[in-house]
């Protein structure tokens, strides 16, 4: 049976380290770093997300500051709000609380943040020192924490077989990328794969995020694989799951994320993360 890899425990561990790193800001800078979150109606989920990171904000010495506004928000403001933030020298990170109402066009708004203080790592300038392994840049993070999820369970990657079942420029992409940092031969899988449990079968490492319920079952994992599932889907009792089917897989697995409790802490500790790295750079 697979060891579980409490996402919860990692994300609380790391937070604790930030609390020296902000401390420390703090007494150096006169202020304490500062996230900026905007978000644009009343999506329930949303809310919650939002609630969770200004929480994380609090617990490790952020200061955060939130735009809540109307559905009836018009892009040009939204626009006119970033171009503020990113001279508002004390604003070290701005984040887009996603998805934006449908009429509202965030593939416009996100080029818009300073690159440096992208702190989802969105931008094209982000992504694009992600594949030139420039480590000054903001990473996405949700990748990020799936990475120190797979090093917890004490795993070299040199050389292993890491497949990414999905392709998405939030995911997929940017962890496959990761992947390859840490020198494991990675596949990418989506939509279109023929056969995906024979490929998904010779992973070493599988990393599943395509937001398909219990896509991936015991007989399409490697014995002794490390799997890590970044869905979260409602099944038909609306219990909460992921893309893995936990059970069967777990029967194989060595080691497995949870859903909840897993990759969802680690991404706000590493959106933490990407604040305190933002704000060190805005003071140089």
């Amino acid at each position: 049976m697979a060891k579980i890899i409490d996402g919860k425990a990692i994300a609380n561990a790391l937070q604790d380290r930030l609390k020296e790193q902000a401390s420390y800001f703090a007494m150096r800078f006169g202020r304490k770093p500062k996230l900026v979150v905007i978000m644009v109606g009343e999506d329930p989920a949303s809310a919650v997300y939002v609630r969770n990171k200004i929480r994380a904000c609090e617990n490790v010495g952020i200061n955060s500051e939130s735009y809540r506004l109307p559905e009836t928000t018009e892009q040009s403001e939204l626009e006119s709000l970033i171009e503020k933030l990113n001279k508002d020298e004390t604003a070290d990170g701005i984040l887009i609380q996603l998805p934006l109402p449908s009429r509202l066009d965030a593939k416009k708004l996100i080029p818009l943040i300073d690159p440096k203080k992208d702190v989802d790592g969105f931008s094209a300038e982000n992504l694009g020192a992600l594949v030139l392994d420039d480590k000054r840049a903001l990473y996405s993070c949700t990748p990020l924490g799936i990475i120190q999820l797979i090093l917890s369970t004490g795993i070299d990657l040199t050389g292993k077989h890491a497949v990414v079942v999905g392709r998405s420029n939030e995911v997929g992409k940017p962890v496959a990328l990761m992947l390859l940092q840490h020198n494991a031969t990675v596949t990418i899988c989506h939509s279109k794969t023929v056969d995906l449990g024979a490929v998904t079968r010779t992973a070493d490492v599988l990393v599943v995020a395509v937001g398909r319920e219990k896509l991936i079952t015991g007989d399409m994992v490697k014995e002794g694989a490390v799997v890590i599932d970044v869905g979260i889907n409602r099944d038909a009792n609306g219990k909460l799951c992921g893309d893995v089917d936990f059970d069967s897989v777990a029967e194989k697995c060595s080691f497995i994320t949870p859903v909840p409790g897993g990759v969802g802490p680690m991404t706000i500790a590493m959106l933490m993360t990407n604040t305190m790295k933002a704000a060190k750079r805005n003071v140089q």
